[in-house]
């Protein structure tokens, strides 16, 4: 393939999160970087993986979506597994993957199974106001993340829980649905806090400069206002405005604040828990449906004196099995608190935590005695047009050498990789090379 010829670049990256320092990452690798006349800065608000980089779950599967990036995008995890020792640094590994359906009775068991509660289509059904529809008893519907879309659905059939699946209680249990069709069968997983900062420790040794408290403000155009030109930000520890100025290129990988840098991307945040707990546990990741007792109340409302849980019917906490003793559990998304400035600034709500650590405890006894290591909450970056979730947005923008990467959803930590390597290429070799992303294409919605 022909190779333009180098020129001078300064690129400057904001973001500090998967896809940010996986971007510097390739760009450093790229055939034609050349230290003497290529410049790249990555601008980080906060700390690198502060935001949902660090705080998600870390799957990788070959059933996850878009399927534009996903087969790219997994195998490029693996090469940098091997490349840089990922199972030691960042905890790569495969894993199984499956979905069980348990019911919980007030005995605690169950003999014959009960309707499962059909599922509803991925991505989260988003009211007109944008939160939960409460009930008549002030109870509100388990609202589901986005993980799974239709194709990957169909990949799911009916078998017997594995016998190594040992920490859940394989009496509530009464379908075990596992990830496998030819082809489509891999799942595997990093720690993803350890994965972006290895990641960013790597592009910096390749020649990155990066800042992090480092706030961007503006991202400035030359004078015809068709092409960028410099980047201003805050030094938010000195309280300082600087400005880079002579920037040819700039690639918005913000996450959730991408719509706030740059609003035609419509790019908004949508706030998901998480807990982690301390256990040694069989590596699975295991999607649930269960259905609880109408009057089953967690332990922690039930010391408030409250008579009631959070949500009616059936709830769907995922939780994924982690080498170093922890298993991590994500609950569900939730559109009460808007998306603060910074990734520091995030509130979470113990209460939703407290909640999923219960649901969870009531499957699995050896997570209900474990010690809960951490709760947290994070927001997922998600790309929404006339109120539905969209593919994310990689690729130019009508301005001239400004890129956008974002809006990945839950998908951020699989698809990294393969957004960092392409953006590279559209960089440095005028297209993308390794996969077809026109679909991403943000010019297509006018960005």
């Amino acid at each position: 393939m022909e190779r333009r010829m180098p020129e001078p670049r300064h690129i400057v990256i904001i973001g500090g999160g998967v896809i940010g320092t996986t971007t510097a990452y390739y760009l450093t690798r790229h055939p034609t970087f050349n230290t003497a006349i290529h410049h790249i800065t990555l601008l980080e608000a906060t700390s690198i993986a502060a935001a949902a980089s660090g705080k998600a779950g870390g799957l990788l599967g070959l059933w996850a979506y878009p399927t534009c990036l996903v087969p790219l995008s997994y195998r490029l995890h693996a090469e940098l597994a091997a490349e840089h020792g990922g199972a030691e640094k960042w905890g790569y590994r495969q894993l199984g993957c499956g979905q069980i359906a348990a019911t919980v009775g007030k005995d605690k068991t169950t003999n014959s199974p009960t309707k499962t509660r059909k599922k509803s289509n991925p991505g989260l059904t988003k009211p007109e106001n944008g939160q939960a529809v409460l009930q008549a008893n002030d109870q509100i519907e388990w609202q589901k993340l986005p993980k799974q879309d239709e194709k990957a659905s169909s990949l799911l059939h009916e078998s017997v829980l594995p016998a190594d699946l040992d920490w859940i209680n394989s009496s509530l249990v009464h379908e075990y649905a596992e990830m496998g069709l030819p082809g489509f069968t891999e799942t595997a997983q990093v720690h993803p806090y350890q994965f972006t900062t290895s990641m960013a420790a790597l592009a910096r040794k390749g020649g990155t400069e990066m800042h992090v408290n480092a706030k961007v403000t503006q991202i400035g155009l030359n004078k015809s206002e068709t092409a960028v030109s410099y980047v201003q930000y805050v030094d938010r520890v000195t309280g300082k405005t600087r400005t880079i100025e002579g920037v040819t290129d700039v690639v918005v990988a913000a996450g959730p604040w991408t719509g706030r840098l740059w609003p035609s991307t419509k790019v908004e945040g949508l706030r998901a828990h998480s807990v982690v707990f301390a256990a040694d546990v069989s590596p699975y990741a295991v999607f649930t449906d269960i259905a609880l007792p109408g009057d089953w109340v967690p332990a922690h409302r039930a010391a408030r004196g409250e008579r009631r849980r959070r949500h009616r019917g059936n709830v769907d906490p995922e939780m994924y099995a982690r080498p170093g003793s922890e298993v991590y559990a994500c609950g569900e998304p939730d559109a009460s608190v808007p998306l603060p400035e910074t990734a520091d600034l995030v509130e979470c709500d113990e209460a939703q935590c407290d909640d999923l650590v219960a649901y969870i405890g009531a499957v699995s006894p050896v997570l209900g005695a474990a010690t809960v290591a951490a709760k947290q909450a994070c927001y997922l970056p998600r790309h929404v047009r006339f109120g539905r979730e969209t593919a994310p947005l990689v690729g130019p923008t009508s301005v001239a050498r400004l890129w956008i990467a974002a809006g990945h959803t839950c998908w951020g930590i699989q698809n990294g990789p393969a957004t960092g390597k392409l953006v590279s290429e559209l960089i440095f070799d005028g297209r993308a090379t390794s996969a077809d992303i026109a679909e991403l294409d943000p010019r297509r919605y006018k960005v």
